[in-house]
């Protein structure tokens, strides 16, 4: 393994049983198949069996930050516990290289009769510290944590943000190697999840490689390099974040709009409408259907439709919202746009936004379609279809402005 190489991580697989009766007696077999020479064979399911993770392979070097996505159910968790040696790989091989520590669950490795500042030497020395350098480190760890006069109560009687103050403050400064994160810093308040990014990019400045698993896109696209992408305990992409992030977007939003297929369908009541709404599509600058656009470019909202009777000057509408906000609205009749009378047939209604600065969010968008006025409805499709903007490249922040840069000298000065 070489100097410069923190974790190898090599055709990974992990199993479990979803009986518990099953699963008591698969071990007392592998225990006794071991005592008498004959080992269950690791790569073979048996009954009530699965892969939690399989054939997951990558490594990590000196001051890498390396963000684990995905949906739930997919591996991230199990593959970071085998990581941090709680569970042991059933094919494959794991090496680590260095001190590891770890903030996993809220709670893990504190005595909750025990005072917080007790339990900083108990978790102090599980993570592979003295008492000599527990003893050094001691006022660092109590600055950094701030739970004042709790200090010395028992950590019984701590909420889960306490906690994960505690148990971060005891990770970063046993000065580790390889700092393992779950996503339970989402429990921390803000200015405390703002300490603990700033005192990551610190400590990775200082050699440590940060394995960091979160549903935050966002925060993995700040925080790591690269990524790796499990999909129900396959790996569905490993590079760059980006790149990575992309792909689980779409990913989603496919599986959102195969969720949402029935709320399309016609219903009973369509027959006596106007026109019905046939979709909703998304387009970029080529033309080319997308679930995922870069905020800034260019967007072509396609609105196919079918009329059965003649409508009067018809409305189109197109609205973005996004956790409870309505973000932005396309209407026709808004912005001064007056369509002739539409005769029976298949039309597309098209709008296209040249730049397109909606913020890096995800979005869901209803389709309306009037007839001469707003509250005259024809159809209208709630909240049906998911669109999803990111950062553009290049860009920091959850939107990216055309500019104009320049410099001169100042004579006057």
């Amino acid at each position: 393994m070489s100097a410069t190489v923190r974790v190898d991580v090599t055709g990974v697989g992990k199993k479990f049983c979803r009986s518990l009766k099953r699963s008591m007696i698969y071990g007392l077999r592998d225990m006794m198949g071991h005592v008498v020479g004959r080992p269950a064979d690791p790569g073979r399911l048996r009954p009530e069996e699965f892969w939690a993770l399989e054939e997951v392979t990558f490594s990590l070097g000196k001051g890498e930050s390396f963000g684990i996505i995905g949906p739930n159910g997919s591996g991230k968790t199990t593959l970071l516990k085998m990581l941090n040696g709680i569970f042991m790989p059933d094919k494959g091989r794991i090496r680590i290289q260095g001190r590891v520590g770890a903030l996993i669950q809220v709670g893990a490795g504190f005595h909750p009769m025990l005072s917080g500042r007790e339990n900083i030497y108990v978790n102090g020395s599980i993570l592979g510290m003295t008492r000599r350098e527990i003893d050094e480190r001691l006022q660092e760890i109590i600055r950094f944590a701030d739970i004042g006069a709790f200090l010395d109560t028992p950590v019984k009687y701590y909420s889960s943000g306490m906690y994960v103050r505690l148990g971060f403050a005891i990770a970063v400064h046993c000065r580790p190697d390889i700092l393992l994160i779950d996503e339970i810093l989402a429990v921390g308040d803000s200015d405390f999840q703002m300490k603990c990014y700033r005192k990551m990019n610190e400590i990775k400045k200082r050699g440590t490689t940060i394995v960091l698993v979160s549903h935050n896109e966002y925060t993995i696209r700040e925080e790591t390099d690269r990524c790796l992408y499990l999909d129900r305990g396959q790996r569905r992409f490993l590079g760059n974040t980006e790149e990575g992030i992309n792909l689980y977007i779409r990913d989603t939003l496919e599986r959102q709009a195969r969720a949402t297929d029935k709320q399309r369908q016609t219903r009973p009541d369509d027959e006596d409408k106007a026109a019905r709404i046939l979709g909703l599509r998304f387009l970029n600058a080529r033309g080319e259907e997308v679930s995922f656009l870069p905020t800034g470019e260019t967007l072509v909202l396609e609105v196919p439709c079918e009329v059965r009777r003649p409508l009067t000057k018809p409305i189109f509408s197109v609205n973005f919202y996004g956790e409870g906000q309505f973000f932005y609205c396309a209407n026709s009749h808004y912005e001064g746009v007056v369509f002739s009378r539409l005769e029976p047939g298949r039309w597309r209604a098209r709008v296209t936004i040249p730049a397109c600065h909606l913020p890096v969010h995800h979005y869901v968008c209803s389709v309306v379609i009037a007839e001469e006025n707003e509250s005259n409805l024809v159809d209208w499709h709630n909240m049906a279809y998911s669109f999803c903007v990111g950062r553009a490249l290049n860009a920091r922040g959850s939107m990216k402005l055309k500019t104009e840069w320049e410099l001169k000298e100042d004579r006057a000065a």
